[in-house]
Formats: structure tokens, C-alpha cells, sequence
């Protein structure tokens, strides 16, 4: 009866230890990923105007390897940006906002493919989508990138220094 006594005070000891490793690691990652944020310029991007953020983009997807263009800031049927690749043409509506992004941003981008003859559309925001304009999205085949992607997207570039 002593040795599982003794068997089951290890278990338990095995059970605490492993518990603290998982949420020393937990903190290591979410500090890691707050880190990798304030490398990335988003906060810099947060400051930015609507234009600007136009212009990072374009800036972005060049250095990615697209060929990407600005539309003219009036009568753009809805679309910021036409990247093109050797084999596809993407529209895409940049939204530098405070709040979520609704489902006005998706409406114009799917019309903008439609105009342009575009075989993809993106909505691209520093910010998050409303759950509605997920919806809308995932049914229209219009690509969100949200901040956490555009995040990770700027550290894949390591365009974070470059905005300062």
C-alpha cells in the first residue's frame, strides 16, 4: 500500500511539473508573438492613413514578387490595388481601420473582381472582420486578411524596421 501511496504522490508530482512546463511555455509563446508584433510595424501602420496604408501595401506585395499598382483614389469600383502575378490578376480593398471591417469592404471587393476581371479578390485591414463579413466572405471566395495574418505576412518580409 506504501509504494502506491509513493506511485501515486510521483503521478501527482509528474501532473503539477508538466502542468507548470505547459504554462511557462504558454507565456514564452504570447510573449514571443507580442515581440514578433512590435517588430512587425503595426503599430506604425495603426498611425497611418488610409493612403498610406495603400501605399505600404503596394510596397508589401512588390517586395513579395507581385507587379502591384495603386487604382486612383476616386471611381476605383472598389478596389485600392490590382496585384498581378504571370498568371492571375487579384483585386484587393485596404482598410486601415480603428473598428472591425464590415460587410461593405467585401460588397465592393466582389464587385470590383467582376469589374476588372480579376480571378481572386482580397480585403486586407489592420485591423479584424465582423462575423458577418466573414460569412459573406467565405461565400463571395473573397480572401480576409486580417491584423494577426498581416502581421505575420510584414515579418515574412521583415518589413517591421523598414517603416520607422
Amino acid at each position: 500500500m506504501e509504494i502506491l501511496y509513493i506511485l501515486l504522490g510521483s503521478l501527482f508530482l509528474v501532473f503539477m511539473v508538466w502542468g507548470i512546463v505547459d504554462e511557462i511555455n504558454k507565456k514564452k509563446k504570447r510573449l514571443e508573438r507580442e515581440h514578433r508584433i512590435k517588430q512587425s510595424g503595426i503599430y506604425e501602420v495603426d498611425r497611418m492613413t488610409g493612403e498610406m496604408f495603400e501605399e505600404y501595401l503596394q510596397f508589401l506585395f512588390t517586395a513579395i514578387g507581385y507587379q502591384a499598382h495603386m487604382t486612383s483614389t476616386s471611381g476605383d469600383y472598389g478596389a485600392d490595388l490590382i496585384l498581378t502575378a504571370p498568371s492571375k490578376i487579384i483585386v484587393v480593398q485596404a482598410k486601415r481601420y480603428k473598428n472591425k471591417v464590415g460587410l461593405k469592404a467585401v460588397q465592393e471587393i466582389v464587385s470590383a473582381k467582376r469589374h476588372y476581371g480579376a480571378d481572386e479578390c482580397w480585403v486586407i485591414t489592420n485591423n479584424y472582420f465582423t462575423a458577418p463579413a466573414k460569412n459573406l466572405g467565405f461565400s463571395n471566395d473573397v480572401l480576409l486578411i486580417e491584423r494577426d495574418q498581416l502581421v505575420d505576412l510584414m515579418m515574412e518580409v521583415n518589413m517591421g524596421e523598414q517603416l520607422v
